[in-house]
């Protein structure tokens, strides 16, 4: 998904479900910033300290040079949580909507209410869970199974998104030209680097637009073909949010409100806004008009604030003057890299390797 869901989507959903205005900004700010969140570089403070950085992403721009420690302990924890389903490994890794692993995740997150980093923690996770109703079918580990070709769009995609669509995967394809020769292949014991794509790469942003209805071949014939609905994906995703931002809320009541939206009273709105084919800045506007026009929250009319990733950014940049490392367990940026820890140490070597997945 996508910043209009991720941020913006996130916060209608956390407000929607009676989350107070302050704690849903930074439910969904730590949501986004999962994507945004790529520095590996440490932190050393002027009293002695360091501060290790929690790379929850990868700079788009090194796309084709992601390694396998970023393929296990980026991609596969923060945007392609395995289903555990299958015969064979990397068929396990396959990323499942609303899986068990994932709800297990979820619930495992919510135990934590009583900590400090607790709300960073939940967006963290609601990122997770997100991505399960768009990345599914895919792995985040270089490999033929998320190769894909003959791509097709639904007759309802009018002429003019069609052909934006396809700008897009011109685009990514000349910024990208040697992703699939370039990424090692997860079975790296073999000393050579195979030919194989990394996500959902072959299909480019298309699992992440949630107006699209499209179908895909898988390039090796033994894999089902795709069919996607993203609106009535995105729809199931939004309401497991809602459920996710409830369940918060009542074990952190000091988070919520009195009063919530029941999710059937705003699921015509949210249907409205995931049709809208546009692009982001217009798919943003959707969300921020449905709030301010009263149509979302049981609260009323509300003013959906801007996501700013440079707030984080500029408090991580700015601990290298810090004088005092005490003072820095209440930033917003420490909590996040507390949260992000927490987070994949649970996932990398508690959940996964339950179901007998071993990643790292």
């Amino acid at each position: 998904m996508q910043i209009d869901m991720h941020y913006y989507g996130t916060y209608a959903m956390a407000r929607a479900a009676g989350i107070k205005r302050d704690t849903a900004k930074v439910i969904a700010t730590a949501a986004q910033f999962v994507d945004d969140n790529a520095e590996k570089d440490n932190i050393e403070l002027r009293d002695g300290a360091r501060l290790d950085s929690e790379a929850t992403a990868h700079h788009a721009l090194n796309r084709k040079n992601i390694d396998l420690e970023d393929q296990r302990k980026i991609w596969v924890p923060f945007h392609f949580l395995p289903g555990n389903e299958g015969e064979t490994y990397t068929e396990r890794l396959i990323c499942r909507k609303d899986s068990d692993i994932a709800k297990e995740m979820v619930q495992h997150m919510l135990s934590f209410a009583g900590r400090s980093y607790c709300v960073p923690l939940i967006g963290i996770a609601a990122h997770i869970y997100a991505d399960t109703f768009a990345h599914y079918g895919f792995s985040g580990i270089s490999s033929r199974r998320n190769k894909i070709e003959k791509i097709k769009f639904d007759k309802i995609i009018t002429k003019k998104t069609e052909k934006y669509l396809k700008q897009r995967e011109k685009e990514f394809k000349e910024n990208y030209p040697h992703e699939e020769g370039m990424l090692t292949n997860i079975k790296s014991w073999v000393a050579e680097t195979f030919s194989g794509a990394l996500g959902h790469g072959a299909a480019v942003t298309f699992p992440d637009r949630p107006y699209l209805k499209w179908s895909f071949t898988y390039e090796d014939p033994e894999f089902t073909s795709g069919q996607r609905d993203n609106p009535a994906t995105f729809m199931q995703g939004c309401r497991a949010l809602h459920k996710l931002f409830r369940d918060f809320a009542k074990v952190k009541p000091e988070c919520a409100e009195d009063s919530h939206a029941k999710f059937t009273d705003i699921k015509n709105e949210v249907a409205t806004i995931l049709s809208l084919q546009g692009s982001k800045a217009q798919r943003i506007g959707a969300w921020r008009r449905a709030a301010k026009n009263g149509n979302l929250f049981a609260s009323g009319p509300e003013t959906i604030p801007s996501y700013n990733a440079n707030s984080w950014h500029n408090e991580r940049e700015n601990l290298t003057r810090e004088k005092d490392s005490r003072r820095i367990k209440d930033l917003s940026i420490y909590r996040f890299y507390q949260a992000a820890a927490v987070c994949r140490t649970y996932v990398l070597r508690i959940l996964l390797p339950s179901k007998g997945l071993i990643i790292t």
